[in-house]
């Protein structure tokens, strides 16, 4: 297993090593796909992807032994990565992290090659580092079977209709692992405190509202067998799946943007498209209904405040 192959995108030429390297193992009705399949992937995927992850620092998530070997989080760039790579210097405590940028298929193909299966984006841009333009809520359920799947229907719904009443447009999103990413476009005129107490006040308002079934707990432990409105990844410098990466799990599921008229589907699941079919679902432009501008959170914490 070795050798190299090269791929045109654009007016580079990416180099695929190892191409036929197994990263998604066949295991038990799961298929088996390799690096060249990510690479193929992320190439057809490329013009829907690209528009959520242009200017914005992101964090890789490598396996380069595939899903049998380790794991590892990378947030710098590395000296041998080329140089046309776009990237951000954020400040960190103590210093400062270089992230990439992906701004065009070339530099998603050189991290597919390197095995970043997952990529993690930060929810500001990085012109606005400290200023986020997308709010995400994760309705993470309490285990992983069908039933807990219904249990993240539900909690949709109501977020949805939470979100609807205070007048935020939102849009769905499936993890790819065990639950849904609610999206709130933003004008990216709030730091991020202000974005987080929001989202935990939205959160609070709804798991108040439904105390059996929804809670805000942080810590496993608290929770129960209640689904988890996570707010978390509202905050500097943390990340959230993008729409269209692959996931490491068996199989190759996808995170993959729906429409809210597809909650209704019963074939939905957290994981239903995967790296086979999730550009089907891209063609159909799931989240088209919603606007190109962000909103302001003024009126919608306005709104919020009256109804609790």
């Amino acid at each position: 297993m070795g050798g190299t192959r090269t791929v045109r995108a654009g007016r580079r030429t990416v180099e695929v090593h190892r191409p036929d390297k197994v990263l998604f193992p066949g295991e038990g009705r799961a298929k088996e796909y390799t690096k060249d399949d990510l690479v193929a992937y992320y190439r057809e995927v490329a013009p829907f992807m690209l528009p959520h992850l242009r200017g914005r620092p992101l964090m890789l998530e490598r396996h380069p032994d595939g899903l049998d070997g380790p794991r590892f989080m990378q947030k710098n760039l590395q000296p041998h990565d080329p140089d046309w790579i776009n990237r951000i210097e954020v400040p960190k405590e103590g210093g400062t992290v270089c992230h990439p940028v992906c701004d065009d298929t070339a530099t998603l193909l050189y991290l597919a090659d390197q095995a970043s299966l997952t990529l993690h984006r930060w929810l500001a841009r990085a012109d606005a580092i400290d200023r986020p333009d997308l709010l995400v809520f994760d309705l993470d359920p309490a285990g992983d079977s069908a039933d807990d799947f219904d249990s993240v229907r539900r909690a949709a719904r109501r977020l949805g209709e939470l979100l609807d009443r205070i007048e935020l447009p939102s849009a769905l999103m499936t993890t790819g692992s065990r639950g849904l990413h609610a999206v709130v476009p933003l004008n990216g005129q709030h730091d991020f405190d202000e974005a987080r107490e929001f989202a935990r006040a939205v959160a609070g308002t709804l798991a108040d509202a439904h105390p059996d079934e929804l809670t805000t707990a942080a810590r496993k432990k608290n929770r129960g067998d209640r689904l988890y409105v996570d707010v978390q990844r509202n905050a500097y410098a943390q990340t959230a799946v993008a729409p269209f990466t692959v996931r490491a799990r068996p199989g190759a599921p996808v995170a993959t943007p729906i429409s809210w008229d597809q909650l209704d589907d019963p074939d939905l699941g957290p994981r239903r498209w995967t790296i086979d079919n999730a550009v089907d679902q891209a063609r159909t432009d799931p989240w088209s209904a919603l606007p190109r501008r962000g909103r302001a959170l003024g009126p919608a914490r306005r709104k919020l405040d009256a109804l609790r």
